[in-house]
C-alpha cells in the first residue's frame, strides 16, 4: 500500500492537520476568483478535495463542483455536505473521470506530486487537459520546492487532541519526506509523506505534454508574483 493510500484515511492525518485555517483557504479562493473572471455556474472540479473545504466554498460562489478524492474516508465525511451542485466521488487522479466537461479544475494545498513514477504525473496532467473543456483552466497550488528546502525544520512535536505527534522531515532523492511517529495513549503508530520537490519547469514540461499552458503564475494566496527564493508556494494556472 502506498503511503497516501495508508496515512489520509486514518483519523490521525485529520487530527493532525485539523487547524487548517478555512478563512485562508476562502482568501486564497476569492482573490483567484477576482483574477480569473469566471463566469456564474461554471463547471468546476476539485481534485484531491480531502474532506471537501474548498469544493464547499467555491460551490457557495455559485459553481457546480464535483469534487473527488482517493480517501474513502474523506469522501465520506464530505458527502455529508453535498447539495444539488455540490457532488463528492471517491476517485483516483490518474484516470479519466469527464471528458470535455469542466471549465476549470482545482488542485489545491499541495495534492500533487505523490507519486514516484513520473508517468503518473503525466496521465494526471493529460486527464486534466482531456476533462477541460476549449479554453479551460487548470489551478495548481503546490509547494515552492526552494523555499522548502531552505527552511525545513527537521523535527518537531506537536499535541493536537491530547495525541503526540512526532515529525521528522528530510529531502531525500528530490523528495521531502515526512515521518510522523503518533502516540495514542499507549498505543504507537507510524506513517509517513513523500512529496515530489517539482519546479515551475518541471511543471511546465508536464503541461506541454498534455496540451496545456502556464497562463499565470504566483508566489503565495495574496497572488503576488512568484519569486523562487521567497516564495511560499508555487500557484500556477494553466490554459487549454
Amino acid at each position: 500500500m502506498h503511503w497516501y493510500q495508508n496515512w489520509f484515511n486514518t483519523p490521525y492525518y485529520h487530527i493532525l492537520y485539523g487547524n487548517r485555517n478555512n478563512e485562508e483557504a476562502e482568501f486564497f479562493i476569492d482573490n483567484l476568483l477576482q483574477k480569473l473572471q469566471l463566469p456564474e455556474q461554471v463547471r468546476a472540479w476539485d481534485l484531491n478535495c480531502g474532506k471537501g473545504r474548498h469544493a464547499v466554498y467555491l460551490n457557495k460562489k455559485n459553481m457546480q463542483v464535483i469534487a473527488t478524492d482517493l480517501s474513502e474516508e474523506s469522501i465520506q465525511a464530505a458527502k455529508k455536505q453535498e447539495n444539488n451542485t455540490l457532488h463528492f466521488y471517491r476517485h483516483d487522479m490518474r484516470n479519466l473521470f469527464y471528458t470535455q466537461y469542466f471549465d476549470v479544475v482545482f488542485n489545491l494545498f499541495t495534492s500533487f506530486g505523490y507519486f514516484k513514477n513520473q508517468h503518473d504525473d503525466k496521465r494526471v496532467f493529460k486527464v486534466v487537459a482531456q476533462s477541460l473543456k476549449k479554453n479551460g483552466l487548470f489551478v495548481l497550488d503546490f509547494l515552492n520546492a526552494t523555499y522548502v528546502k531552505k527552511n525545513m525544520i527537521p523535527a518537531e512535536e506537536k499535541e493536537c487532541q491530547g495525541i503526540r505527534f512526532s515529525i521528522k522531515k528530510k529531502t531525500e532523492h528530490n523528495f521531502v519526506i515526512k515521518e510522523i511517529a503518533v502516540q495514542d495513549g499507549q498505543h504507537t503508530s507510524c506513517f509517513k509523506e513523500e512529496v515530489h520537490l517539482l519546479t515551475k519547469n518541471d511543471f511546465s514540461a508536464l503541461a506541454q505534454q498534455a496540451g496545456l499552458k502556464i497562463k499565470h503564475c504566483f508566489g503565495n494566496y495574496k497572488l503576488q508574483n512568484f519569486d523562487e527564493n521567497t516564495s511560499e508556494r508555487l500557484i500556477l494556472i494553466f490554459e487549454k
